[in-house]
This record gives C-alpha cells, structure tokens and sequence, in this order.
C-alpha cells in the first residue's frame, strides 16, 4: 500500500501548516514529491533492524491478590539470565515502563495494557547477561505521573508497611515489591522523585543515578532531559552492585557521556571522616513537613557529624529555584516528545520500537480513559507548547543550564547534600470516590526535596533512617556529578550502624 496522499488529502495537510495552494498546486507537488514517498515505502517494508533476544521467556501471567496482596506486580515471569555472573542467585523485577520482548507491559494505563514490546531495553539484557533472574514486570503509576500509588488502571498498590497507605510513585511495585521481600532487587524510573519517593515511604535504598549513567534506552520515556532509570534494592550493598552492572554508555542513547564507570561494590567501607556534608535549610520546615521526619533526618546528620564527617547546615535557595519550574517545563516535554511524536523523540539518534509507535498513534481515541493527573499533564503542556510556541521548555533548559553552574559553585565546597527524601512519611490512599482536589494534592505534594535534582542532574540516593508512626523516613544524599562512590560510602556508613527501623 503506497503512502502517497490524494491531491485533496495533500492539500488539507498543506492548509493545516499554513500554506495557500490550489488542487493544481497539490497534484503538481505531488509529481515531484512521489519518488519520496515511494522510498518511505520501501523504508516501512523492510524487515526492523533490531538487537538479538538473547534469553527465551514466556509471555508470563498476571497474578492473583492471593499471590500479590500489595497489588505490585502486572506480570510474573521467569527469564533466566547467563549462568555465571554478578548477580547469579539474584532475582529482578522492572517497573512497567520497561521494554522486555514478548512480555506485555501497561506503563499503567488502560491504554497501554497488553502491548507487547519486540526489544530489550539495554538494563535488561544487562540484568541477564549478569546472572539476574527477571521474574516480572512491577506496576508504576497511569504514564508514570503521580508520586503516589493511586493512580494504576488496576487500582492502588499498598505500603507493605501499612495497608491502605501510600506505597508512594511512580515506582510503585518496584518499591513495595522490594520492601515485601518478593523480589531482590528492581529497576525504578525517576523524572520528578519516582525512584527515591517510593524507596522512601517503603523503607528501602533508590539511586537516581547522575543523568546519562545509566542508559535509557528501551524505557518509556517523560522528558529526555530528566530520564533516569536506576536500582532499587533492601541494601546499599545491593544497591552499589546493581549499579555496577546497568551503568555506563550503550551506544544508542545520546545522553551518555564517554564514562567508565568505577567498580560501586568494591567502594563501600571507608567511613566518612572528614566528608563534607551540608544540611539543606530549605530540605526542612516546610509547609507539607512533619516534625518527627526532620527530627530523624537531623539525627542521621548528627551520626555522621560523630563518625568524623564535617556536617554544616547551609541555606541553599537554588533547592526551591530548581524546582519552581519543573511541571510546566516537564509537561510540555512530555507532550511534544512523547505524545506529538508517538514516542519518538525527535532528531535524536537512538533505538526506537516502532511497534510502540504504532500503538501511541491513536492516544486519542481512549484519552478519556486516562486519570486526572495525566489530563492535567497533558494539558498543561499542551497549553505551554501552543501559548509560547516551545519557548517555556527553551528558556527551563537555559535555566537549568546556569543552575547547574551555581549548584557546582556549591559543591566545590560540600560532597553531600542531605535532608529528608520525603517530607513525610507515606500518607494513606485516597478514599474511593475523593475529590479531584484530594487526588491531585496526594499525587504531588511530596515531589519538594527530590523534583530540583531532576532538574541538575545530580545523583541523589535515598537510605531508611528510622521510623514514625509505623512507616520508614527516608535520609536523601545528593552527591556531585557522577560521584556515586560518596553517596555510597555515606549510605553504607549508616546502614553499619545499626538496624535502620529502632532508630
């Protein structure tokens, strides 16, 4: 079937841009134009050019709520990887925005439910070629778009900690899954806090990695700019490991920097005499607060002031003027990365699953499906991108350009940046039924600490520091570029001392 429009079907594209032509016009520039559309077909006819799947598996099954009472997992599988490796022994979940081939994935939407990825993405076959077994796909929240877990097609997912409460988002299962003990380790997502806001609230260690340290390719994305993908685990250790094996250049995402990643789990121990560690003013005392969070994460900072470390506290404005502009820059991202292109970012060279392509062309049709957090998403940068013609995204990426210039003046002077990962520990769900305000608010009003290093690009570590009213409190440190080892070390430190949940 051949591509070439009808003069008619030409010129409304023509009108649609602008153009003032005649059907004479349109038939005239489709004499010359046709040749161009013929070798479009011949493109679209020939055979996908695409990695080897290396490891058989099988399409895999939903579970039950008998065999997943949190609600975390979509698909259960078993993919086994090499037989030898850093991670023999070792079971891992993916979140569900991740490409694993012939296993269907939802991105936790109706929408999306049942699609079929034809690739692995690049931290799969990582997983595997080390030794990992894949034993499913975890659910995130509705396109990854709540920092709570109430928004999946398939209902919430729960705290393993205390059901009916928040087992925070967008990496959802990947968190509850971890802290339940039905999985060793997972792969989370995080463009706003999606790793370490889940990690927080259910008492495990997310890493956001520096941005581009881990390859990005085959995951859904948000923003290519504030795409991270990285390991969620029980233990630093785990953590450090995971790391290891996932991180470093791919050759298809272009975000990647020519960076050798150091050996994590050989650079653990060591302590943290005479780090420099800053207490972030602005990471506490805020309106969404809860005392008893600040009050565990001031005493984690005490510890490491009498382990050695040199621990100030400092005034940082830049952590509020990093994420002031976030949402709006954010979601017009979103909309014309992702959603004007059907998944391909435009002009950037990479591994694109056209069958996904296929199936985010008629978006459209079920967008009444879709929950109010992502309505708002999307409409939101649908105004941006119409209102200002892209230039609210252009002006967030120059600022972001001159933050990360100020955030490095600081970090001359500090190694770690420390206050809560989440302002407070996780909240209950939302009743059936609550108010648009209610799911809004629940969805969004613990993104403060973790939005602004999205933003830099920093890498930025969440580790459980004690407990309140029966849920963990996250400790978060943020480290300079592409110094996991410092966050490590630090994480590591605390974890030695003791069992995080008497604290």
């Amino acid at each position: 079937m051949t591509s070439l429009p009808t003069a008619s079907g030409f010129l409304s594209i023509a009108k649609s841009m602008g153009f003032d032509m005649t059907e004479a016009d349109a038939e005239d520039f489709l004499v010359h134009m046709k040749p161009h559309f013929e070798a479009a077909d011949t493109l679209l006819s020939a055979p996908e050019v695409m990695p080897t799947i290396k490891y058989p598996r099988t399409p895999g099954y939903r579970p039950g709520p008998a065999e997943d009472p949190n609600n975390s997992w979509y698909r259960k599988t078993s993919i086994k990887g090499a037989p030898e490796g850093k991670l023999k022994g070792r079971t891992a979940a993916l979140k569900d925005n991740v490409f694993v081939a012939g296993v269907p994935m939802m991105n936790g939407s109706t929408f999306l439910d049942g699609f079929v990825p034809d690739v692995d993405a690049t931290v799969v076959t990582r997983l595997l070629d080390a030794g990992a077994e894949i034993t499913g796909k975890v659910h995130c929240e509705y396109f990854c778009l709540s920092g709570s877990s109430h928004t999946n097609a398939t209902g919430a997912c729960h705290n393993p900690w205390k059901r009916g409460h928040s087992a925070g988002g967008s990496s959802s299962g990947s968190a509850a899954a971890v802290a339940a003990g039905e999985v060793d380790m997972t792969i989370g997502g995080d463009q706003g806090g999606s790793i370490r806001l889940p990690a927080s609230f259910c008492g495990i260690v997310g890493l956001k990695p520096t941005h581009g340290l881990v390859p990005y390719t085959g995951i859904m994305s948000l923003d290519m700019t504030i795409d991270h993908t990285g390991p969620m685990t029980r233990t630093v250790a785990d953590n450090a490991l995971m790391l290891e094996v996932i991180a470093g250049p791919d050759g298809y995402d272009m975000r990647q920097p020519a960076y050798e990643p150091p050996a994590y789990s050989k650079h653990l121990s060591g302590g943290v005499k005479g780090m420099r560690i800053a207490i972030v003013k602005e990471g506490f005392g805020r309106p969404e607060s809860e005392e008893a969070v600040d009050a565990k994460v001031l005493a984690a900072a005490e510890l490491y002031r009498k382990m050695g470390a040199i621990v100030t506290e400092i005034s940082l404005p830049l952590h509020d003027a990093a994420a002031a502009f976030f949402m709006p820059m954010a979601a017009e991202g979103f909309v014309r990365q992702i959603f004007d292109s059907n998944g391909v970012v435009t002009g950037v060279d990479g591994l694109y699953s056209t069958a996904a392509v296929d199936r985010f062309r008629h978006w459209k049709d079920r967008a009444n499906e879709f929950p109010d957090t992502a309505k708002v998403f999307l409409t939101l940068g649908r105004a941006m991108a119409d209102m200002h013609g892209g230039k609210v995204w252009a002006k967030a990426i120059n600022a972001r350009r001159a933050l990360k210039a100020k955030f490095a003046a600081v970090m001359e002077n500090y190694d770690i940046l420390l206050m809560p990962t989440t302002p407070m520990v996780a909240p209950a769900l939302p009743e059936p039924g609550a108010p648009r305000s209610v799911i809004l608010k629940k969805a969004w009003e613990m993104l403060g600490n973790t939005a602004p290093y999205n933003s830099t690009g920093m890498p930025s570590l969440t580790v459980p520091c004690g407990m309140s009213n029966g849920l963990p409190v996250g400790l978060m440190l943020t480290g300079k570029w592409f110094d996991e080892v410092s966050l490590f070390k630090a994480a590591y430190a605390f974890e030695q001392d003791g069992d995080w949940t008497k604290k």
